[in-house]
This record gives structure tokens, sequence and C-alpha cells, in this order.
């Protein structure tokens, strides 16, 4: 995150909250303090404002007044207290209600030092770090955002207060940029296309969550499926399919249950011959594909054993959580476990990348990505299962392999899965945030909860361990993220509509037709456009929609079994035969290739 890699950016927007604070006491003299902190693109501070709510209106002067309070290059002056002082030095300084129950809840967990920061006639509880004084912050590179609800503390049976949101940057240039990424963002908003583009579609009678993909939606899927598979199939592959509900026995013995169960929807109960079995909608995929590996005696020669699925998962997400395509309760994972032995780790992993960099090639993902080695919170060991010996082994196989590939990496303490340490691929979306595209993990843990063994060639048994990878991630995740840095405009090979015929008059009509036919023949998925609207309408329709290819017939192009290419995003159109089109046409195709950069890729 932003702020953990620059002390500097904190100290600003820390400051900057405790100078919008000021600046809405000036104004509202009555009002009440809670929260202020720095957030991922600039800070917020809470209020309550009695009887007397604020409005979007009233921000622009809030701003005026606190480029005045940076003006006046007041010092951020530190005090500390033990618990009686500090409630005794609020309450002399001003009566705030919620900052003294702060204070006590502080005390309540077992702090014995509380600490003050004051400018001016400005007095906040907290415990820093701040610049020196006022006169240190960039007056033009910070902009009060909008207004919000907010409980109090979070809890929805308190007060709700009133949320200001602001943005800061260190200097101008950096806050232009971020308010051009935004409004790019909320232009190319994965939600917002994917209505306009008919890709995904969501009903209150099917549920939160579980969205309904619509044709366009469907041939994206498919494609880039069909894609994986083609790839999975090159690299050694076998595919498997695997039931959507099973017993909750086998959750058990994966410990999914117990680690997971939160996140899993209620069991079904079900009443066979008078006995009573819970069956659950399955999480994840990786306990079938363990016993799909158990199903037989497996040898030294089997392995590496690749078992590949797309596999359909139900995760019951908090309703406030559930989001467009990101955060959904029904998923379809590009799912594969890797049984190997331990010496061929090093080969393994190394093939591994080899796929995901050609995986982001073909999609165009040329942005920077980092790479995060997902480890366990030493502070709460208890969430991860298995011996200390188990993890601190995976987790040095993990880095070394990132050393010895050459690839830079930072740690992310807590965000292994319960069973092992995994490395994630984080990509940045429009607005700058990072988002797990890929992960790859290193499993010890499921080969013994499952027996799983193999006999090695002295004939003696001996257990694998587990790659679990996905460098597609799900088809909800990932095309939610495709459909924002391609801005909608999908590149030829797995756009739902490849070519739009638009026919200039009536005359030409029969050409096309015949020319769509022809293009159906080979698997292109084209239509023609014989509506009455006219020719500009027709071309702005179908830019509107994105399609890649528009194809303009008149005369001159019947006459010469022509055609002329208008491709999205480029302007020079271009006039050539008929056959020579259909056959580049079905090379870029069949190569997955993309003749445009992507909207994220620019930025």
């Amino acid at each position: 995150m932003e702020l953990q890699d620059n002390p500097k950016l904190y100290r600003i927007r820390h400051s900057l909250a405790h100078i919008l604070a000021q600046a809405v006491q000036q104004k509202f003299p009555n009002v009440q303090l809670g929260f202020g902190p720095p957030t991922e693109h600039g800070f917020f501070y809470d209020f309550d404002f009695g009887g007397n709510p604020i409005t979007e209106a009233d921000l622009k002067d809030i701003e005026k007044a606190m480029k005045k309070i940076i003006g006046a290059s007041q010092t951020f002056d530190y005090f500390e207290f033990d618990y009686a002082g500090a409630v005794d030095f609020l309450q002399k300084h001003r009566a705030e209600p919620y900052k003294l129950e702060n204070l006590q809840n502080l005390r309540d967990r077992g702090e014995t030092k509380f600490t003050f920061y004051k400018t001016g006639p400005f007095l906040d509880v907290c415990e820093g770090p701040h610049v020196e004084k006022t006169s240190q912050l960039p007056p033009d590179a910070f902009k009060l955002d909008r207004i919000a609800g907010a409980y109090w503390l979070g809890d929805e049976k308190r007060k709700m207060l009133t949320r200001i949101y602001a943005l800061a940057f260190e200097n101008k240039a950096q806050l232009d940029d971020f308010l051009k990424r935004r409004k790019l963002a909320e232009e190319f908003d994965h939600k917002k296309l994917g209505k306009e583009l008919d890709i995904y579609h969501y009903e209150d009678i099917v549920g939160k969550g579980l969205p309904l993909w619509l044709p366009n939606g469907t041939v994206i899927r498919d494609e880039i499926q069909r894609y994986a598979m083609d790839m999975e199939f090159r690299f050694g592959y076998s595919r498997v399919a695997t039931p959507h509900i099973t017993k909750g026995d086998l959750y058990v013995r994966s410990q999914h249950l117990e680690s997971y169960k939160d996140s899993m929807f209620p069991p079904m109960v079900i009443e066979d011959e008078g006995q009573k079995t819970e069956y659950y909608l399955k999480p994840m995929n990786c306990p079938h594909h363990h016993l799909i590996y158990a199903a037989r005696k497996r040898s030294y020669r089997d392995l590496p054993l690749r078992l590949a699925e797309y596999g359909t998962c139900y995760r019951y997400e908090q309703s406030g959580e559930v989001s467009g395509l990101i955060r959904v309760r029904c998923m379809t994972m590009n799912d594969a476990h890797i049984y190997l032995r331990e010496n061929q780790f090093e080969e393994e992993f190394g093939k591994l990348l080899q796929m995901y960099r050609e995986f982001y090639t073909t999609f165009g993902l040329t942005n920077n990505f980092r790479s995060r080695l997902s480890i366990r919170s030493m502070e709460n060991k208890s969430k991860y299962k298995g011996s200390d010996v188990m993890w601190d082994k995976a987790e040095k196989m993990l880095e070394k392999a990132l050393i010895d590939a050459g690839m830079e990496y930072y740690r992310g303490e807590g965000e292994a899965a319960f069973y092992g340490p995994k490395i994630d691929f984080q990509f940045r979306n429009l607005m700058g945030r990072e988002e797990t595209v890929s992960t790859i993990q290193v499993d010890f843990l499921s080969p013994q909860n499952f027996g799983l063994a193999y006999t090695d060639e002295q004939g003696h048994d001996q257990m694998p361990i587990i790659l679990h990878r996905a460098p597609l991630s799900t088809h909800e995740r990932f095309i939610s993220f495709l459909l924002e840095y391609y801005g909608g405009a999908f590149p030829t090979w797995c756009a739902p509509v490849q070519v739009v015929v638009v026919p200039v008059n009536e005359e030409c009509h029969a050409y096309g037709r015949a020319l769509v036919e022809e293009l159906h023949s080979k698997m292109v998925r084209a239509e023609i456009d014989e509506s009455d609207n006219s020719f500009n309408k027709k071309i702005r329709n179908h830019t509107i929609r994105k399609v890649p290819v528009q194809l303009i017939i008149g005369l001159k192009e019947v006459e010469q079994q022509q055609v002329t290419v208008r491709r999205y995003g480029i302007q020079e159109q271009k006039t050539e035969g008929r056959d020579a089109f259909i056959e580049e046409l079905l090379k870029e195709i069949k190569g997955r290739v993309m003749l445009r950069e992507p909207m994220g890729s620019l930025l």
C-alpha cells in the first residue's frame, strides 16, 4: 500500500485531516468530532453536526478555511498524559463526547499513554505523526471530495455521523493525475460497461451476487476458457469435472469447514433411508481434486500430475461486500492442482511462470504488476493449520523460487491461505488500486489430511506436495478487470461480436449477407446491419458497442469484391480484397492477436 511506502505522504494526509476538523470547528462551533485517519487516496473525518447537517455546497468554504490555516504556519504541538490527565486536558479544552469515549476504549484495551496534537485553537487525540507546521503542507494538492454517512465505531446501532472524504497528494500534478484517472475509471467502471454492453445482469428473484451471464458475456467467458484449456493442454494438464455439492464430511477432512465455514452457504439437510446428511455447495475445487488423485495408486512416474478444472464454486460473501463481478457468491475458477515430488518443485514453478507470462502477453497486461509473498501472521497463528516446520519450509520454498526467478516481491503478512503460503500477482486497475489476478500456492497440509501418496523408485510410499494455481482468477473477477482495463473494447478474438457489416444502401445488402454467411462458416461472430438507421448512425451505434471490426460495403466494394475495414480505436480505414481480409482476420483470431493498446496500458 502506498502509505506504507511513503511516510511523507502519510504525514501530509494525517495533518490535513486535523486541519479539516479545525476548519469545520471554525464554521460550525457546536460540531462534535469523531475519527479522522489517512486513507489510500487522501483522508476522511467523521463529524456530528447535530440538527444542522452540512451539504456538498459547504465544502468549498471549508476548503478555503483550510488553506488559510495552512498559510498561517501553525505548529503541531505534542502532548502526552496518563488516562486521568488526558481526560482532564480534553475536558478543559473542549467537551468532546466521542473523543472521551475513545480514550475510555483505549484504556480498556490496556493503553496507559494518551497523546494529543494541537494546532492553533484545535486539539485532537492522536498518536501522529504530523508535519512540523501547517505551512509545510501543499495548499493546491488536496480537495474535499464528498460527504457520506458513517456509524460511530462502525456500529449500525450507534449514531450516524457525517463523513467528509478528501483527496490529498504530495503535489498538484499528482492530484490532477488522480482526478483524470478517476474520471476514466468512472467512465469505464465494469458495472456501467457490463450494463451498456449487455455482459451480465442481476435479478432480485435469483439472488444477490448471483450474476446471469448474457450472450455477450458468455462469449467472453467461453473464449477465455477455451484459451486457458488450449494453454493447459500444451503444458500437460488433464481436465476433470466435479459436482457442485458434496457431503460436509469432505470439508471436515479438508479443514475448510473449520476454517472457512463463515464464507460457505448453510448446509442442505437431506434425509435418505432415515439418515440425515448435510450437503454443502462447494466453496473450493481442491478437496475434490485430491480425491481424484487418491482414486487410484500413483507412481513416481505419474508425477507431476496436473489436474485442471474451470469449476463453479459458491461462497457466501457478506451482503455489503457483494459488488458487480468483483465480489460475487457464484464464481467459476480457473483452477488446477499439481501433485509433484519435492525435487520437482523448482522446474514446475518455472513452467508456471512461463504459462503466466504467456497469458499476460496475450491479454496485453503490460502495466506494472507486483508479486506478493503471502505468508501467515505470527500474531494469529491459530488461523493457520499444520506445523511450524511445515510452514517454515513452504514459505522458504516460495521465497527462494521468487529470488531464483529474479522477481521483485514484497511480503503480505496474514495473506496466506489457512493451508499454505502463496504468491499473489497484483495488478493495478485504472485507479491504481491493486487487484489479485493470479496465484500460486504451496500446500503440504492437504496431502496429510487426505493421506495422499505415490510409490517411489524403491517401492516405498511417499507423500507428494501440491501446487494450487489460478493464473486467470475467476471468470467474474478477471472479466471485471478486463472490462475496465480494455475500456470495454475487447480484442477481436474474444469480442462478443467480431465483425459487423455496414452496407451503404440496399443494393449492397445481398453482398453483405453473403459475406456474413461466409464468415459464419469460418466460425467468425459476424452480423449485418440492415436497419433503417442512417449510415452515420449505424457507424456510431457499432462504435458505441465497441465492435472491433466494421466492414463498410458500398457499390465500389460490391463491384470489385472488396471490403473497407474500419477498426475500433484506429482512425485509418483500409480497403482490400474480400479474400485477403478474411485470411488476415482468421490469422488474427487464431493467434489471439491484440492490434491496439488497451486503455489500462496507456495509464
